[in-house]
């Protein structure tokens, strides 16, 4: 259903890399700002695919009387939202990888230094933004108003966090509100992992504010979850 929906997988899946193809070209004589952009997109696309994804799909598989339906099936409720997310969750970790990669082939990053790094970044990132996109559909209140709900936050969140810039340079208003929010402590680990060479010991603060995102998504994700549309 994913890949059949052009204008999801685009927004959800191709768009980070674009961005990062764009980005990666302007940028492409100064490899201070390909050390910024290549994590910070990595970043973008964890919370492309989880966030975003998520909070638009469960809204409209729920107003569209789907997970109704799917709940009076034989079919387990669990596997059915496990593969929900296990799709969202595929789809970070593919682009992470083509991310890396690319940044390797085309944008003078090397391979990643700490792997156990990259890898818990990613998954803490994968969990704390699948959470929150769960948790935040319940805010929706239909399928038509998903774009702009999900976009309000969403574009919002990945220039205050860095994605585009160093984070470090912005004024202190702005770097005082993405300190509080996850994205810029996920960038933050991944660029540890990909590019300064911080260990995963030097960023157990980002990894716990992170944390503390996830355990918050994971709270309203399961309190407000309905199998029935607000207009059945």
């Amino acid at each position: 259903m994913f890949w059949r929906n052009p204008a999801a997988a685009f927004f959800n899946f191709a768009l980070p890399l674009l961005f990062l193809a764009l980005f990666g070209a302007v940028f492409s004589g100064d490899q201070d700002q390909l050390n910024v952009i290549v994590p910070g997109i990595a970043g973008m696309s964890i919370m492309s695919t989880t966030f975003t994804a998520l909070a638009m799909n469960l809204t409209f598989l729920r107003e569209q009387g789907i997970l109704k339906r799917i709940r009076g099936t034989p079919l387990p409720t669990g596997a059915y939202l496990g593969a929900l997310a296990l799709n969202a969750v595929t789809n970070a970790v593919v682009q992470v990888a083509i991310i890396v990669l690319a940044g390797r082939l085309f944008f003078g990053i090397d391979w990643p230094r700490d792997g156990l790094e990259l890898a818990v970044f990613v998954i803490a990132g994968v969990a704390c933004m699948a959470a929150l996109g769960v948790a935040f559909s319940h805010l929706i209140p239909n399928f038509d108003a998903a774009p702009a709900y999900v976009n309000i936050v969403f574009l919002p969140v990945i220039f205050i966090s860095g994605v585009f810039y160093d984070a470090a340079d912005a004024p202190q208003f702005l770097r005082d509100i993405a300190q509080a929010l996850p994205l810029v402590h996920i960038i933050s680990g991944l660029s540890g992992a990909l590019v300064t060479g911080a260990t995963l010991g030097d960023n157990l603060s980002a990894l716990a504010v992170v944390a503390v995102w996830g355990a918050v998504g994971t709270f309203f994700a399961i309190r407000g979850f309905s199998w029935e549309g607000r207009r059945a």
